[in-house]
């Protein structure tokens, strides 16, 4: 059975993502404790690609159809999950990379919703926070997703949202989503 494509978040409404996103109904997978099986012999790179035993998944759908089953352990590994097995996934950096993002209002009336590499909508907010972290190379964005994972936002999303903060010409770099403020600048 294929699955639906993507559609293109430019002609949608944030009312209409939003839609999409409630609608978007992803398996239970903090409510499944089976055994450890072992190692799936995936990898997610920090670019976002998906590779099982060293080649890339070429597949969005299979893609698609992982991501909704990854889950974060308490002890920061991340698994692949299901009712019945439980196998490790290597996660370079983040396990979703933020692609593409729409902006609607200005100042605190902002909203910024994304949509992931994994076709996933999120709405930055108080419950899906945008951080700024220092890495050993430089500072990295990224979003809040689910399940104490994140989405690294990629470098033109990154951009896009540095000129909107820009442009707002406030005392703090940073932007309003949701009621929330997050600040882009670095500073604490």
């Amino acid at each position: 059975m294929p699955m639906e494509p993507l559609p293109d978040l430019s002609t949608l409404s944030l009312t209409d993502i939003a839609r999409l996103a409630q609608e978007k109904k992803l398996p239970p997978v903090e409510q499944w404790n089976p055994d450890h099986c072992g190692d799936s012999e995936m990898r997610i790179a920090r670019d976002g690609t998906w590779y099982h035993q060293g080649s890339p998944i070429g597949r969005e759908a299979m893609v698609r159809l992982f991501s909704s089953i990854l889950r974060r352990e308490p002890d920061g590994r991340h698994v692949l999950v299901t009712p019945v097995e439980k196998l490790d996934i290597e996660v370079e950096d983040a396990p979703f990379v933020a692609v593409e993002v729409k902006s609607e209002g200005e100042g605190r009336d902002r909203t910024l919703a994304f949509r992931l590499n994994s076709g996933d909508f999120v709405t930055a907010g108080p419950d899906h926070a945008l951080v700024l972290r220092e890495t050993p190379d430089s500072p990295h964005p990224y979003l809040h997703v689910r399940g104490g994972m994140e989405a690294l936002i990629a470098r033109s999303v990154y951009y896009e949202l540095m000129n909107l903060a820009l442009d707002e010409e406030s005392e703090r770099v940073g932007l309003w989503s949701g009621g929330a403020f997050f600040p882009l600048d670095g500073a604490a």
